[in-house]
């Protein structure tokens, strides 16, 4: 019997919606159908502003945007059902995301806020729907990030060797993966993945990112640069810990491009940004899992062939592959456990896994919004 679920993901670069259905009935998850719908270039314009403010736009806007991006992602899902040819009224859930504007797990007053109305996409797909996963985490004591390890646990273990999951979206984050069953899964945010990158190269050229890193291979790194990028105390921080734009943005670059006194070619700020988010990924895995034999790569810096050149590099003898060889495609990843954490909502399982949260314990995680449907 089909156990269907729809996956929505939309990460900190905000190009696109990715949206998965999948088919989680046994013997192992099966994706049935993929879709990228890119964002209206006015409502991504408007989420960036309200992030680049860190939050200052008013209620209203706030209210707006909650409101569009719900409709947003209710569009993109039913354009998947339709290209699928899949019944709506087959799905069990949808797994939502949201759309993270707001990300500060070590203030006084920590909180997570993603948006994107649920209620919207419940009552305009007629599929019940489950959102809002980071915050119950944060009430638990954790991080609310990251959320995926609880999957990459589920489908990606092995007790043939210690494995590391390495997720680079705009941020990046890794999951560690002992084959020891008797060990605790451990994971955080190594710190940015492709945001700087993509930031940087859309300043100084006419396309959204640098296609398998081809710009930033011509590169030279610059070791004074990279060395300031370095000192970033976020590094040094002990897991559990979790990042995002609020830190790691252009002016961030720009603020520490601004100490060295020669300029710095284009070019080679590329090729250092990209040295950047490989070195501090690899010095995680070298701390926090030495031993691994593999290393498994998905999101979209996976199809960066400079920053997984200088992974391997970094990594010596580990292989540096992406999910692709071991069957879920790199690119739905993230979407997928999304999918697969409304299920262990709507099962009423836990999702977080506190090694690597920080959480109390493990917690339901999410709201459901239930189906319109009669």
């Amino acid at each position: 019997m089909p156990e269907l679920y729809i996956g929505l993901m939309s990460g900190t670069s905000l190009d696109a919606i990715d949206v998965v259905i999948a088919d989680f009935s046994p013997p192992a998850p099966t994706l049935l159908h993929t879709a990228t719908v890119l964002f209206d270039s006015a409502l991504r314009n408007d989420c960036l502003a309200f992030i680049d403010s860190a939050g200052q736009g008013n209620v209203s806007q706030l209210g707006e945007l909650d409101l569009a991006l719900g409709k947003a992602f209710a569009a993109a899902t039913m354009e998947s059902i339709r290209a699928s040819g899949i019944d709506s009224e087959s799905v069990t859930a949808i797994g939502s995301h949201g759309q993270t504007v707001l990300h500060k797990p070590d203030g006084q007053q920590p909180f997570t806020l993603q948006l994107g109305d649920p209620n919207q996409i419940a009552a305009l797909t007629g599929i019940t729907t489950v959102a809002d996963f980071r915050r119950r985490d944060m009430a638990a004591g954790g991080q609310g990030a990251p959320l995926a390890p609880a999957f990459h646990n589920a489908v990606f273990r092995d007790s043939a060797g210690d494995r590391v999951v390495v997720n680079i979206g705009g941020m990046a984050n890794i999951t560690v993966l002992p084959s020891s069953s008797d060990a605790p899964v451990t994971g955080f945010d190594t710190g940015p993945g492709n945001v700087l990158l993509d930031s940087w190269f859309r300043q100084h050229n006419e396309t959204a990112f640098d296609r398998n890193g081809d710009w930033s291979a011509q590169g030279t790194v610059n070791r004074a640069l990279l060395a300031d990028l370095l000192e970033e105390k976020f590094f040094r921080l002990a897991p559990p810990k979790s990042t995002g734009r609020e830190l790691f943005n252009i002016t961030w670059l720009e603020k520490r491009l601004s100490k060295i006194n020669a300029g710095v070619a284009t070019q080679d700020v590329q090729a250092t940004l990209c040295e950047l988010t490989a070195t501090t990924i690899s010095n995680a895995i070298l701390e926090y899992a030495p031993g691994s034999q593999r290393v498994l790569v998905c999101g979209g810096g996976s199809h960066n062939t400079d920053l997984m050149s200088r992974l391997q590099n970094h990594l010596g003898k580990a292989v540096v592959e992406p999910t692709d060889v071991h069957g879920i495609p790199a690119d739905w990843v993230e979407a997928m456990a999304f999918a697969w954490l409304a299920k262990q909502t709507m099962e009423g399982k836990p999702g977080n896994l506190p090694g690597v949260t920080g959480a109390e314990r493990a917690v339901i995680l999410g709201g459901i919004y239930p189906s319109t449907r009669s």
